[in-house]
């Protein structure tokens, strides 16, 4: 019998990231958009469901300005104990992303794995951190990652995760296939005009070099007043053959599925011996410092 796991994505617009709206305000109101979609996620049968990057506001990094530095939390904290008690009603695994704050003065961006019993498993934090016009100022924002590249062991599948400019770096990738993850999920948030011809090319492609499935997520519209571009969704998932499953809508919130046979990992292995040939003694100026 195929081991089929239900899969979820989240995209969604942010309408609240005018000055007018305070902080917890805006985190509020987004969470309180969300669980409608949680819920519809649980009563479909879902079991793994993963959000899109710090899904609770807007992309603030499109300025730089240290009052956002607010609306970062511990895990656990606020809202990882709301997401455990929906992972809990409906035995979902949930790939929460937020902005972490581990202690006084230092921040993350982390994505936190809760089983379906809504015990957190463990959290990833976002290793490849851009800085670059226009509107992209994480490194104001976030330290580099420091827990690696994880794979988590989850009622259903063994979960891995990338966030959003990680995808452009094939080297945590394969990492994470190594480490066994069967799906990586990667919550984004990327416009329109930069990098959107590579959003259906790049992740098919780690796909087909490390025989995973992968769930991809990009936030949806334009989000005042910094208009930096539109977020474009086309959330979706791809198979280790980098075949697409399911794609959402371009321009509206949305809750994507799709059921993945995860036996499918073997029957490419079998056939792609991708990990039996690898040589990794050869690859010794793939961690050499450029001069």
């Amino acid at each position: 019998m195929s081991r089929i796991v239900k899969c979820g994505l989240i995209q969604m617009s942010c309408d609240w990231a005018t000055p007018k709206h305070g902080l917890a305000i805006i985190k509020k109101k987004m969470i309180e958009k969300h669980i409608p979609y949680i819920e519809r996620a649980g009563k479909q049968g879902v079991q793994i469901l993963c959000m899109q990057e710090i899904f609770y506001g807007p992309y603030f990094c499109a300025e730089q300005d240290d009052k956002w530095y607010e609306t970062a939390e511990q895990v656990p904290g606020p809202t990882t104990r709301l997401m455990q008690k929906l992972a809990k009603k409906h035995k979902m695994v949930i790939v929460v992303p937020l902005y972490e704050t581990p202690s006084t003065g230092t921040y993350y961006n982390t994505a936190v794995v809760i089983d379906a019993d809504g015990k957190i498993l463990g959290k990833y934090r976002k290793n490849h951190i851009p800085h670059c016009a226009p509107g992209f100022w994480e490194k104001f924002y976030f330290k580099p990652g420091n827990l690696g590249y994880p794979a988590f062991e989850t009622r259903y599948a063994k979960v891995g995760v990338y966030i959003c400019y990680d995808r452009h770096f094939p080297d945590g990738a394969r990492i994470l296939g190594l480490n066994g993850a069967e799906i990586v999920f990667n919550p984004s948030a990327t416009v329109a005009g930069l990098s959107e011809y590579l959003w259906k090319l790049e992740q098919p492609a780690h796909c087909v070099a490390n025989q995973y499935f992968i769930g991809a997520i990009n936030r949806v519209g334009t989000e005042k007043p910094w208009n930096i571009g539109e977020f474009y969704g086309q959330s979706y998932f791809c198979d280790p053959r980098g075949q697409m499953l399911a794609v959402g809508p371009r321009n509206r919130d949305a809750l994507v599925t799709a059921s993945l046979d995860f036996d499918q990992i073997l029957e490419v292995r079998k056939v792609w011996q991708f990990f039996r040939d690898r040589r990794p003694e050869t690859y010794q100026e793939l961690v050499q410092q450029l001069p």
